[in-house]
């Protein structure tokens, strides 16, 4: 008769297990989802940022250049012109990263530095783990306490 109840509790215990380790499962794939929909929506607000930016910033660039070539025709110096070319860097940045192929590459030099430059991502010191954080935690315990 024991016999039977522990194999009945053995079974008892795996289905357990097996439901607590499918409910972790399950909680894990929504925290990933959650996180990638959350970075998504980063990513869609720096394209936004980047276009409104850009409106601004070209209207910016046209008057200045209209404004600066006009100086240095009536002026007769083509110093005046000097100021265009970072001006233009800075507005072709911002055109690539809101409407061209600058995040693609971006995503695509991650992924060859993710495959290929390992070391350069790791952290001073090594992983974080818990006994590191609780034995920082019980320093600044007794820290807060001492005084």
């Amino acid at each position: 008769m024991g016999f039977i109840f522990s194999k009945s509790m053995n079974e008892n215990m795996k289905a357990q297990q097996e439901f607590m380790l499918m409910n972790a499962q399950l909680q894990m794939e929504r925290q990933l989802t959650m996180q990638n929909e959350m970075r998504e929506r980063q990513m869609a607000m720096q394209i936004a940022w980047s276009r409104e930016f850009l409106k601004y910033f070209g209207s910016f660039y046209g008057i200045a250049v209209i404004s600066l070539t006009t100086g240095a025709i009536k002026k007769k110096k083509p110093v005046f012109l000097f100021p265009i070319v970072p001006l233009s860097f800075i507005l072709t940045y911002q055109y690539d990263l809101g409407y061209g192929t600058l995040l693609q590459r971006m995503k695509g030099e991650a992924e060859n530095i993710l495959e290929t430059e390992k070391r350069k991502l790791q952290l001073p010191g090594g992983m974080i783990t818990f006994e590191s954080l609780e034995k920082t935690r019980r320093q600044q315990n007794k820290f807060f306490i001492d005084k």
